[in-house]
């Protein structure tokens, strides 16, 4: 396709397989956030431990090996305490291993980059698939030392991962850091030490079916009264039977509420977890469960209405309607959000705008076709160089936010998401859709017109607006259309049908009756006369 990638088909995005759901804490005693930091810190610490032994194992972990870490930390906690702290150090150590992957393929591709560039002469320029030569020596000598940091990197992350060797900080590495930098935190160091000691307490408790309330060492009942199994060395802490504390709190989801008594209701599982807020002085519990992954409809299904095609930016997103024949419908959508300030103020912007969406596609019964985005390996200076401004753009697009929650809000709704390639929709876009939108009204941006490319590829239609017709009076000079009717298409072959009434100034009512003729004109296998006609033989004699 001269240097152009191939587009994957599209597909429908399945739902996601658990929710979950949280609420505050109120009106806890201090005795009672007492008792919370003493569990947390206690079992905190048996997870450090445990995640220490199982990285020192590596790759010759065993089910042996598991059974006998369960077994040293049931005797100092419980043998479900056990199975919860256990799990979560098999989880944070695989999710080790995936970014340990992660980094080894951005190392290697940054590698191959800068030697590709160093090899070229300085100054030579690049296409739009491959980057060219540096601009100057100066900037040649820099990458090629930066190419020496980058090979020893990959060497050192090379053998970690063949040796199975992680690195793992419980509580973040981040947080870690921002020890060294309390000035440019604004912290002092008893703030940043309560909250390093909030995120290395460990109180999370996995759900077990057919227990009461689907959970035995964090037990919420419907009526919203929580209570802890105890670890052995804190038993005397108890204020219920069974080694058990109950908090004076009640929690109330508000969010699926009924659909979490229903479950514990009926003692199905329910994992919880409890932590602290520093910052805010509150505790909350959050409660998950995993639920039947939504059955997705069909391709077809999706498509038989149309769809809202939705252009992902930095700082909006760009709808438009389609139909099922890949029009455009109404006018262009736009639904902005802010990703200035916090992280929850980010989040509130993101909800707000796919709540927007989601209910306009809910109200004209559509689906919604999006593009499978994915910028781990968009982001390398190795790979776009002084570039900074189009880093800073991918960079700035919240991906994965959005992803996720589009695709929990959406399952919510019931409606079907279609994810399509992303290659050329804004090139395209604005190559056939913007400029014929253009009125006097208003002129769509290269946004409203990728979003239309990308409807209309969620729809499996080409991208382009129309084929070149052929010239006036002959189709050699200008080339025949690229793209035809198909072999299945009805009627591709049929003539044209026949229109009653005059069809110019100079015929009346009746003429053009050849018009679906074929027959009436001189051409290749076809009889100019109506009637049949057949040369008689020669006689052979008088």
């Amino acid at each position: 396709m001269g240097g152009l990638r191939d587009v994957a088909a599209s597909f429908m995005v399945p739902g996601p397989a658990g929710v979950a759901v949280r609420d505050r804490l109120k009106r806890l005693t201090a005795g009672d956030e007492e008792v919370l930091r003493l569990v947390g810190d206690h079992l905190g610490s048996l997870a450090s431990r445990d995640l220490k032994t199982r990285c020192a194992v590596g790759l010759d972990h065993d089910g042996d090996s598991w059974a006998e870490r369960k077994r040293i930390l049931t005797a100092q906690s419980s043998s479900r305490w056990a199975g919860s702290i256990t799990k979560a150090t098999h989880d944070q150590w695989a999710l080790a291993r995936r970014a340990q992957l992660a980094h080894v393929q951005g190392l290697e591709a940054g590698v191959r980059t800068v030697a590709h560039r160093l090899s070229l002469p300085v100054g030579e320029k690049g296409t739009k698939c491959t980057p060219g030569g540096y601009h100057s020596r100066q900037e040649w000598f820099a990458k090629s030392r930066r190419l020496h940091v980058l090979e020893d990197r990959l060497q050192t992350a090379r053998t970690d991962w063949r040796a199975g060797v992680v690195h793992v900080v419980r509580g973040g590495k981040r947080l870690l850091n921002i020890r060294h930098h309390l000035d440019a935190a604004e912290l002092t160091e008893p703030e940043w030490r309560a909250q390093w000691e909030a995120g290395r307490r460990f109180l999370q408790a996995d759900g077990e079916s057919g227990k009461r309330y689907g959970n035995e060492t964090i037990r919420v009942s419907p009526d919203g009264e929580v209570s802890i199994k105890l670890p052995a060395s804190l038993a005397y802490l108890a204020n219920a039977p069974h080694g058990r504390y109950v908090l004076t709190a009640r929690v109330a989801f508000a969010h699926r509420g009924e659909q979490w008594r229903d479950r514990v209701a009926a003692n199905r599982a329910v994992a919880y977890r409890v932590h602290e807020d520093t910052l805010r002085g509150r505790w909350y519990l959050t409660a998950s469960w995993g639920i039947s992954p939504v059955t997705t409809v069909p391709l077809a299904a999706a498509r038989a209405n149309g769809l809202i095609g939705v252009d992902t930016n930095t700082d909006h997103l760009a709808a438009w309607r389609l139909d099922n024949h890949g029009n455009p419908v109404g006018k262009p959508l736009r639904f902005g959000y802010d990703l200035t300030g916090t992280a929850s103020h980010r989040d509130a912007q993101v909800r707000h705008a796919l709540t927007r969406l989601l209910h306009f596609a809910k109200r004209h019964g559509l689906a919604i076709a999006v593009e499978d985005l994915d910028f781990a390996a968009e982001k390398t200076r190795e790979k776009h160089g002084r570039r900074k401004r189009f880093r800073r753009l991918i960079s700035g697009m919240p991906v994965a936010r959005l992803r996720s929650r589009l695709m929990s809000m959406a399952a919510e709704l019931g409606i079907p998401l279609v994810a399509v390639d992303p290659a050329y929709t804004s090139r395209w876009g604005a190559q056939h859709w913007q400029k014929p939108l253009t009125g006097k009204t208003g002129k769509p941006t290269r946004h409203d017109a990728a979003s239309i490319a990308i409807g209309r590829r969620a729809l499996g239609h080409p991208i382009r607006r129309r084929t070149a017709p052929p010239h006036d009076d002959r189709s050699d000079r200008r080339g025949h259309r690229t793209a035809q009717a198909g072999p299945g298409t009805r009627g591709r072959e049929e003539t044209r049908p026949r229109i009653p009434g005059p069809r110019t100034r100079c015929d009346g009512t009746g003429y053009g009756a050849n018009a679906g003729d074929q027959c009436a004109q001189h051409r290749s296998e076809r009889a100019a006369e109506h009637g049949f006609w057949q040369q008689d033989p020669l006689p052979l004699s008088l």
